[in-house]
C-alpha cells in the first residue's frame, strides 16, 4: 500500500556511492524530506533500512497517508534482508502527526526539539534499546531468568550467557529453541546445557509520541552509530545541515571515528 523511497543494497540501488558510503541526500516522503546512508564498516553488509511513503488504504488514492521508516541490524546479512524485504517488524510509522515505534534490539531513534526562547535543541531518545549494558536489561533479563549466569562479562563487555549483547532480537533462533542449539551451530555458540524456555524474546517495546511544533527532525539508526557518538552530538552534528546531505556527514564522521 505504500511505496518504497528508497532501500539501499550492496547491489547499487542508491543516489550515490563514495568510498564505501551508499547515500540518498535529499528525498522526499509524505511528510517531509529525508536523507539515508549506509556505511559497510565489516567485509558483510550486514545492517538493512527502507523508507515507504504512501496511501495506507488499499485504493492508494485517499488517506490516511503514513511513512514507514525501518532499521535492521544483525550480526550478518540474512536476518536483516529477509525482515527488509518481507516483513514490517522493527519498525517506525508516522501518521496523522503520530510516531509510532516498534523496537527489538540496539537500533534507536532519536528526536531533535528546538528549546524554545534559545537558539538551542534537545535530544530526545524515543526508543528502548535492548542491550545488556543497560542496568536496566539486566535486571529484566534476571527477574525473567533464575539462571546466575544468564548476563556475565565477557571481554569487558556484559553479554546474554556471554554470547550476545541484545536481549530481544527478530532472529538468533539458538538462543529461542533449544533445538536449534546443536549442530551445525558453530561450538562457540552452543550452550553446555539445554533451556526450557526461551532466553531470548522477539517481542519489541512499542511506544507512541505525539509530534510537536518543536519537533525538528528524527534520527533513525543501528548500533554502528549509536556506539560511537551520544544523542546529544549526533542531533549536533545534523542539526545545521538537515538539508544538506546530513546522514552522509553522519556516516562520515562516524567511520572516521573507527579509524
Amino acid at each position: 500500500m505504500v511505496k518504497s523511497c528508497w532501500k539501499p543494497s550492496i547491489e547499487g540501488d542508491s543516489r550515490g556511492c563514495l568510498d564505501g558510503l551508499l547515500y540518498k541526500d535529499l528525498g522526499q516522503h509524505v511528510y517531509g524530506d529525508f536523507s539515508m546512508a549506509v556505511v559497510q564498516a565489516n567485509s558483510l553488509l550486514e545492517d538493512r533500512s527502507q523508507l515507504e511513503s504512501g496511501s495506507l488504504s488499499s485504493s492508494r488514492r485517499s488517506g490516511p497517508y503514513g511513512t514507514f521508516i525501518g532499521v535492521y541490524g544483525h550480526g550478518g546479512p540474512e536476518a536483516s534482508s529477509l525482515i527488509n524485504d518481507n516483513f514490517f517488524c522493527n519498525f517506525k510509522l508516522i501518521c496523522n502527526g503520530l510516531l509510532c515505534i516498534a523496537n527489538a534490539g540496539d537500533s534507536k531513534v532519536v528526536l531533535s526539539r528546538s528549546v524554545r526562547g534559545t537558539k538551542e535543541v534537545m535530544a530526545m531518545q524515543l526508543s528502548t534499546k535492548h542491550n545488556v549494558n543497560s542496568d536496566a536489561i539486566r535486571d529484566e533479563l534476571r527477574s525473567l531468568h533464575p539462571d546466575p549466569q544468564i548476563v556475565v562479562t565477557k571481554h569487558k563487555v556484559w553479554r546474554v550467557k556471554g554470547l550476545i549483547q541484545i536481549s530481544r532480537s527478530i532472529d538468533d533462533a539458538y538462543l529461542k529453541k533449544a533445538e536449534f542449539n546443536k549442530e551445525p551451530l558453530l561450538p562457540k555458540f552452543r550452550l553446555p546445557k539445554l533451556f526450557q524456555k526461551p532466553i531470548l524474546s522477539a517481542e519489541p517495546s512499542l511506544s507512541v509520541h505525539k509530534l510537536h511544533p518543536e519537533d525538528q527532525f528524527l534520527i533513525f539508526a543501528s548500533d554502528g552509530l549509536w556506539e560511537h557518538l551520544n544523542n546529544q552530538e549526533i542531533v549536533k552534528i545534523v542539526q545545521p545541515s538537515t538539508r544538506n546531505v546530513s546522514s552522509q556527514k553522519l556516516s562520515t564522521k562516524t567511520t572516521s571515528l573507527r579509524h
